[in-house]
């Protein structure tokens, strides 16, 4: 008999900043999602993505709108600083297994 083993990365549901039920199927609307959970909707939201990613103000408001979405180096330096992102990129490509947290 095998052993069917499940492949993705393991993220405990608690502390997450993203609930996993409402993270939109479309790329665009999902990143838009993290970026307005993990960094709020001000300009100094903005500014920080801008940081992150050497991407212009412009670029990084489009992100914010939904109207665009991040893409290669600037899809890679957004999943390195925000969590939101990177739980709703795993979860956009199926690869995200959730365990509840373990009771402290």
């Amino acid at each position: 008999m095998k052993m069917r083993v499940k492949m993705g990365t393991v993220v405990p549901k608690m502390g997450t900043v993203v609930h996993l039920e409402e993270i939109p199927g479309d790329y665009r609307a999902a990143m838009a999602m993290a970026l307005h959970a993990e960094l709020g909707s001000t300009h100094r939201a903005i500014k920080s993505a801008m940081r992150w990613t050497g991407a212009s103000e412009r670029t990084v408001k489009y992100w914010f709108a939904g109207e665009r979405g991040p893409s290669g180096d600037h899809l890679v330096s957004l999943a390195r600083h925000s969590d939101a992102l990177l739980i709703a990129l795993l979860a956009l490509a199926d690869r995200l297994i959730v365990e509840e947290a373990e009771d402290q």
